[in-house]
């Protein structure tokens, strides 16, 4: 593709100049060649015939701009920031687009059911007559004002931090995607900068109250040996919930001592893991079955579960909110409280990025408990 810098003749008398990208000559359907190209333009001008030293220093100060935007242009595109646009394709809608993109998540149910949220907003923003080749950097900050400043929950309240943050990453993705796929030239996100994600409460509980909840009753006896089994292996519901038993290894080491591991891949990642388990997480699983048969046979998600995770928690005399995922965050404190390093659990909970691990160890920052008893007491 040739980037190159140019001029227009505009009925003011001035020059407006712009970028053609060139991709060369394309034959359409009917058997006619046209010339494939698409074109930016700077909103920069150039006095035709300036008439005074003001107005040539104005002209050279403005090309030498140009000039330096098209080098950022030419940069980009070796860096790969632009693809062909392919003019041969249809005119497609950009909600219609949207929803072919949310589809093709339907497989992990989370990640769809953010994809689904995030296009309740972009229904309501969005024209339905929208095609994808009219979506601008000018559509993409109006819907992230309407995100910001607009937008409400089901209850009509405004969009916490981390909804904002992951609706416009889902809306971001669809928009990548279709760069991908040659409807831009170049994409229209860049230069824009998303929401920042909000640092959220992770609830979790301590080791008595998990002590309290295993010994108080639970209504569903397997969600009960589900939700203890996630404490000590950290696993998410989604790899809980399809846990076959030709993932659980039991193997003995060079010294034949036995040692259980899971070797699975996580739904929400599709990454390989290697996770080694206790002995008691191991024994809360009961007798082997066949290969093919899921672990935790008959769970299920619904609201009748969730309910239940609550009134158990109860039962236990626990009045934090406790969720399935708070099983997780459980095994993090507690590693980390027991001595393992943030490196470790990082690799044990399957995380891409050490910093999502730090959000644990905030929790159990033993150096600012001993900071919290450092001044003396007060003698009231």
């Amino acid at each position: 593709m040739k980037i190159t810098l140019k001029k227009k003749k505009l009925t003011t008398g001035k020059l407006s100049l712009y970028i053609e990208y060139y991709k060369g000559k394309i034959v359409d359907a009917e058997g006619k060649v046209k010339h494939n190209r698409d074109f930016e333009y700077l909103k920069l001008y150039l006095h035709e015939n300036p008439q005074n030293p003001k107005e040539k220093q104005e002209n050279k100060d403005t090309q030498k701009l140009a000039e330096d935007i098209l080098a950022i242009r030419q940069a980009e595109y070796v860096q790969g920031k632009y693809s062909i646009r392919d003019h041969n394709k249809p005119k497609e809608l950009f909600l219609d687009y949207y929803e072919k993109k949310k589809q093709e998540r339907y497989q992990s149910d989370q990640n769809y059911d953010n994809w689904h949220a995030a296009q309740k907003h972009l229904l309501k923003y969005c024209p339905k007559n929208l095609t994808i080749e009219e979506v601008t950097p000018d559509f993409i900050r109006g819907f992230k004002k309407y995100l910001d400043t607009e937008a409400t929950t089901s209850a009509g309240i405004g969009l916490s931090q981390n909804s904002k943050y992951t609706y416009y990453n889902k809306f971001k993705a669809c928009i990548n995607a279709a760069f991908d796929e040659g409807y831009f030239s170049s994409n229209p996100l860049r230069g824009i900068k998303g929401f920042e994600m909000g640092e959220s409460q992770r609830e979790y509980l301590t080791f008595n109250e998990l002590q309290s909840l295993y010994r108080a009753e639970c209504k569903y006896p397997m969600l009960k040996t589900a939700f203890l089994f996630s404490c000590l292996t950290g696993l998410r519901w989604s790899d809980v919930n399809k846990l076959i038993w030709g993932e659980i290894r039991e193997e003995t080491d060079n010294e034949g001592k036995p040692y259980c591991k899971i070797i699975f891949r996580q739904e929400k990642t599709d990454g390989l893991e290697y996770l080694y388990i206790s002995d008691q997480a191991r024994s809360l699983l009961g007798d082997r079955k066949n290969e093919s048969d899921r672990v935790f046979r008959g769970l299920k998600y619904s609201s009748t579960n969730n309910a239940e995770i609550v009134n158990w928690s109860n039962r236990a005399g626990i009045t934090k909110h406790i969720t399935f995922h708070c099983s997780r965050h459980t095994c993090a404190v507690l590693m980390l409280e027991n001595g393992a390093d943030l490196y470790t659990v990082s690799k044990f909970l399957g995380h891409r990025e050490l910093r999502t691990t730090q959000i644990y160890a905030k929790i159990v920052d033993s150096k600012m408990k001993e900071a919290a008893n450092i001044i003396p007491e007060l003698k009231l």
